[in-house]
């Protein structure tokens, strides 16, 4: 984040447990913020297998995912500490930095994906991603269906959810 966008915006959004956040529209200066979010989140889940180099992804994040769909970050008072990002009816990304988890910041990021995407949302969340598969299902989303992953890279078991108003 360009240190203009952080002293211009006052720390006084919403509250989490972890203090105040913002959530606003991701620019291009929000690349690295966005990045090491997601970089930090799939660490921590161990059951991945890791494909991409670091400068892969921070590439991948600066020049498909900011410019192809829409990205709103969680800003706690000046730094990235989450992100979702939009593209069509699809939540594609819904991330927290892991020292963000289980504050708040995750349900105020998809309270703001639901209404900016009133009609409704899918998404695709992996099969072993109980604490995610939970969050969601606590936030209205219903199982679509389940697969064995042979649509994502991974190639590990997925389960599609659906949030419809």
């Amino acid at each position: 984040m360009s240190a203009d966008a952080s002293t211009a915006r006052p720390c006084r959004a919403g509250r989490s447990a972890h203090g105040a956040v913002l959530i606003r529209r991701a620019g291009p200066a929000d690349a690295d913020g966005v990045a090491e979010v997601f970089l930090a989140a799939r660490a921590a889940m161990t059951y991945l297998p890791r494909l991409h180099s670091d400068e892969e992804t921070r590439a991948w994040i600066a020049g498909v995912v900011l410019p192809s769909s829409q990205v709103w970050v969680a800003d706690l008072c000046g730094r990235v500490a989450g992100f979702a990002a939009l593209r069509g009816q699809w939540l594609d990304h819904l991330y927290l930095a892991p020292a963000a988890q289980r504050g708040g910041i995750g349900g105020t990021l998809l309270d703001h994906a639901k209404k900016t995407r009133p009609r409704g949302l899918d998404l695709h969340v992996f099969q072993q991603n109980t604490g995610a598969r939970r969050f969601y299902e606590r936030h209205g989303f219903t199982l679509v269906e389940e697969d064995d992953g042979g649509g994502n890279e991974e190639n590990l078991p997925d389960a599609h959810y659906r949030w419809r108003p």
